[in-house]
């Protein structure tokens, strides 16, 4: 299966005609819907200062995370910028075939790429303050992180796709 063909359809089976075609923009759109309902459940928890669920587990301390000075960057709450940020990757994706600007050579993938890979980066920032300096965990948060990891990967995988066919147009 040549990378053109991935980018195409996820999953299928050589030689059978998928009911279904899965591309990597539509993994990419149900993935920020799900990082929308764990960033906007944060959001909720910390507007609203009702109780999180979370689990009894000791390890687990989501209001210790929620409630500690790194929860906030210049008085903004991080899951408000967690959920604004999904906004803007979810617009990206759904203008993406409407906008000249995002179709030509790829710009809506390489736009979405950076903003992803700075959010997998700031990530492991969290991810080394919650284990390291708080020495609590949010589930919440991990479910979060682990999600911008695994966009992370669909969309480096869109742009080696994009950079494949780049590469193909300039022999």
């Amino acid at each position: 299966m040549s990378v053109k063909q991935a980018e195409q359809t996820v999953g299928s089976v050589e030689g059978a005609q998928p009911r279904f075609q899965l591309s990597l923009r539509l993994i990419s759109i149900l993935l920020v819907i799900f990082g929308l309902g764990i960033s906007g459940y944060l959001s909720y928890v910390k507007l609203t200062d009702v109780p999180m669920v979370c689990s009894a587990n000791g390890a687990f301390d989501c209001g210790a995370v929620q409630g500690s000075v790194y929860s906030e960057l210049g008085g903004i709450p991080i899951a408000w910028m967690g959920f604004a940020v999904n906004i803007l990757m979810l617009t990206i994706l759904l203008l993406e075939p409407r906008v000249e600007f995002l179709r030509q050579s790829g710009n809506g993938v390489m736009l979405l790429f950076g903003i992803v890979l700075f959010a997998a980066l700031y990530s492991v920032y969290l991810i080394y303050i919650q284990g390291v300096v708080l020495q609590a965990w949010c589930m919440w948060c991990l479910m979060h992180e682990a999600y911008i990891f695994i966009l992370f990967g669909v969309t480096l995988w869109r742009v080696i796709v994009i950079l494949s066919k780049t590469e193909v147009e300039a022999h």
